[in-house]
């Protein structure tokens, strides 16, 4: 109860268009995972990317055919800022139930799904490796976990703000 009180805003239900979502600190089982994000941290910092649309966002994405989690999150990494991961330590997901008739790909789970999310540890080696119909990141930002929550609130996103904050909290408890 102590983490939904400290970070409602993360905790709250949401509809993303036609998908129903809320936060848990639950860890799926593997074939409920359709995407899987991170917040990345190097030593101390931490890593967010800005798109094209000026919004600040977390690194992470849908996994692809026979891809497992840990693969999906190594790749997204490289496309989306740049990085090599080092650690992955899931510590919720947002529980999905989608309105639409049929899931986002086929191979993906449906109505129900998940979209795990941890922290980690990552080395940043390169830009970003974007493929085409990938979504456009145009700086990858290295900062304190605190200047990343106050980027994330400035865009409305109170949810990743606290979930970059509750990410450090995790990892300074272990």
């Amino acid at each position: 109860m102590y983490f939904k009180d400290k970070y409602s805003n993360l905790f709250k239900k949401a509809i993303w268009g036609k998908i129903d979502s809320e936060f848990t600190m639950e860890i799926p089982e593997d074939d409920l995972i359709s995407n899987v994000n991170i917040v990345p941290f190097i030593n101390e910092k931490c890593v967010v990317i800005r798109l094209e649309s000026g919004e600040w966002e977390i690194p992470g994405g849908t996994l692809e055919k026979d891809e497992k989690y840990g693969d999906t999150i190594s790749r997204e990494l490289i496309e989306e800022a740049g990085a090599i991961l080092q650690t992955y330590v899931p510590f919720g997901a947002w529980k999905c139930f989608s309105h639409h008739v049929q899931a986002y790909k086929p191979h993906l789970p449906h109505p129900e799904f998940f979209r795990l999310v941890g922290y980690g540890n990552v080395e940043v080696s390169s830009n970003p490796l974007i493929p085409d119909d990938g979504e456009k990141v145009v700086a990858v930002e290295i900062m304190s976990v605190g200047e990343a929550a106050e980027k994330f609130k400035q865009k409305e996103r109170p949810d990743l703000a606290e979930l970059y904050m509750l990410a450090e909290e995790l990892r300074n408890q272990n």
